[in-house]
């Protein structure tokens, strides 16, 4: 089972703080995690990531 805990905040700058900040957190979040679990988490994320890609490149493409 996923443990919730409050996600970093990530500055606007993106520093390598924020890598750390990260990376922690996804530790935190899947050290308990089996395989599968652990898994899923990552899918998941990598899913939504390109939803939000296909719809920032069709935002680009209406404007151009």
């Amino acid at each position: 089972m996923m443990k919730m805990i409050e996600k970093p905040v990530i500055s606007p700058n993106f520093t390598i703080e924020d890598i750390h900040k990260i990376r922690e957190y996804n530790h935190m979040v899947t050290k308990d995690l089996s395989f599968e679990e652990r898994r899923k988490y990552y899918s998941d994320g990598a899913t939504e990531f390109e939803k939000i890609i296909v719809s920032e490149r069709q935002k680009i493409s209406k404007n151009t």
